[in-house]
């Protein structure tokens, strides 16, 4: 089944995420930001970038667009919905996700490698990990820092919603943002939204450093296998 990655105004990691579903055996096609049905795809991707500039407030403005409602409807339905860094902002101010990112604790934007430990792996995202599994992958972003109150933190650990959570590898590594309980990725109550703010594209050959991004796609194929 075909994955449709969905492009903003400003979106910069639209044709990343594209290729690395592709190396990775899915068929994936960009869907402009404007387009009103999603029939035919399996799956969807919110990318990574700046959608229409963040120049309110990341993600605000494109959980407006035309798409939108087309990408809560999938999600709505049990389809795989999947938000990188702007996608992940862009799915919790739409409310497919609880909570909120917000400004890093540093203030500055942040671009360098990270340390994840894999919470879960009983999801359409990371049936190819193994449980604990440390992932290194990239980020880039200046609002990264996960808040919730605490009735939703509360519920996101009970519900074993949390799936990538920050670490601290060989000295390296540890909480980049000021993320509450070293969050790093969520799902809905339901499983299958996710949200995180690495950027697992960007880790999908040894050229780019690390594989370790890889096994998020692959693991969406054999779902989308599954289903088909």
């Amino acid at each position: 089944m075909k994955v449709a990655v969905i492009v903003f105004p400003g979106s910069n990691c639209d044709r990343d995420t594209q290729w690395a579903l592709e190396h990775s055996g899915c068929k994936a096609e960009l869907v402009w930001h404007t387009e009103g049905n999603l029939q035919g795809y399996g799956a969807v991707l919110v990318p990574g970038g700046f959608s229409y500039g963040d120049y309110l407030r990341a993600g605000a403005l494109a959980k407006f667009s035309p798409i939108m409602a087309e990408v809560k409807r999938l999600a709505n339905q049990g389809y795989p919905v999947v938000g990188i860094c702007n996608g992940f902002q862009i799915l919790t101010e739409a409310g497919l996700l609880p909570g909120a990112l917000l400004a890093n604790t540093n203030l500055h934007y942040t671009c360098k490698d990270v340390f994840l430990r894999v919470e879960r792996t009983d999801l359409p995202f990371t049936s190819a990990y193994q449980p604990g599994q440390i992932l290194q992958l990239p980020i880039a972003h200046g609002e990264g820092r996960y808040y919730a109150d605490e009735a939703t933190l509360h519920q996101l650990e009970e519900g074993r919603q949390v799936v990538f959570r920050y670490v601290e590898h060989q000295g390296h590594g540890g909480n980049p943002n000021g993320s509450l309980a070293d969050i790093a990725g969520i799902v809905n109550q339901r499983g299958n939204v996710l949200g995180m703010m690495p950027h697992p594209e960007r880790a999908v050959e040894d050229a780019l450093g690390s594989v370790d991004g890889r096994g998020l796609f692959e693991s969406l194929k054999r779902a989308l296998e599954i289903v088909a």
